[in-house]
């Protein structure tokens, strides 16, 4: 009887702890979208406010006065973030592929290679970046966003073990004795075979890329060609910042990811599981 007491108490212990977790996470998300709908008075009073107010449409104003091309950045970050997302899923598929499914001279070293590129800080190739870029000619240009970033050595570690798993090699030696190209291969047997690994690598690429902020900082220069993170963050410059319709903003700029996990969640477990219990 002790011993059921015990579990029902530590139980009841995990799940306070889990609820009092997601709270904290959920806190800062509340008060974003409780600060759109009020007036910096509010805003800044103490206590501060925790329901809506009636100030939306007097902060979507000055957001839309402040920020012009808004709802161009709006676009931008969508755009850069779907070609970086498709760029990731194929290129990171294809090395993944060949690293899992093929032999080579100089495979283990290249690989090996791919993976010490996660250890490096991100601000060390920020400038030989930027400085690429600009001998290409490509400022302010989307493709200076999603192209350095078509494939990245994370997609790549994800796709080779994930390969390793679920494609059987017996399956391809078949296909090739039947007359099976290569691309035949890599096109009907392997990409249907990883699904579940290709959807969380899209939907992991397309979050970090639509919150990436030090990119666009660094080789955007003009406001028409910002992205959502960094015209938000030009709000805060030089004068009052209207903490009103930088939350605005803000809260418009999760709208995507929220529909986007909304619609997604239960598939990515879902397919997850059934990846790897195969």
């Amino acid at each position: 009887m002790s011993h059921m007491n015990h579990s029902s108490s530590a139980h009841w212990f995990t799940t306070m702890l889990v609820v009092a977790g997601a709270l904290l996470m959920i806190l800062p998300f509340w008060f974003m979208l409780v600060f759109a709908t009020h007036d910096e008075a509010a805003i800044f009073s103490v206590p501060p406010p925790l329901w809506f107010g009636d100030q939306l449409g007097e902060n979507l104003a000055q957001l839309l006065k402040r920020l012009p091309y808004f709802w161009h950045n709006f676009a931008n970050s969508f755009y850069i973030a779907s070609m970086t997302t498709g760029l990731n899923l194929f290129f990171c598929s294809l090395a993944g592929c060949a690293f899992a499914l093929y032999q080579f001279k100089g495979k283990k070293l290249l690989f090996n290679l791919v993976l010490g590129t996660m250890l490096l800080p991100g601000f060390l190739n920020m400038i030989p970046n930027a400085l690429m870029i600009a001998m290409f000619g490509w400022l302010n240009e989307p493709k200076a966003l999603y192209i350095p970033a078509a494939c990245g050595a994370f997609g790549v570690f994800l796709m080779r073990q994930y390969i390793e798993q679920a494609v059987p090699t017996e399956i391809l030696e078949a296909a090739r004795l039947d007359g099976c190209s290569e691309w035949g291969l890599y096109r009907h047997m392997v990409l249907p075979l990883i699904r579940p690994a290709l959807f969380t690598l899209g939907l992991l690429t397309f979050i970090a890329s639509w919150n990436n902020f030090m990119a666009p900082l660094v080789v955007m220069r003009d406001m028409e060609s910002y992205t959502l993170p960094l015209a938000l963050r030009a709000l805060q410059g030089v004068g009052g910042v209207p903490w009103g319709a930088v939350c605005a903003g803000a809260a418009i700029a999760i709208i995507p990811l929220i529909i986007l996990l909304l619609f997604t969640s239960h598939q990515l477990i879902d397919r997850l599981s059934q990846g790897y219990t195969k």
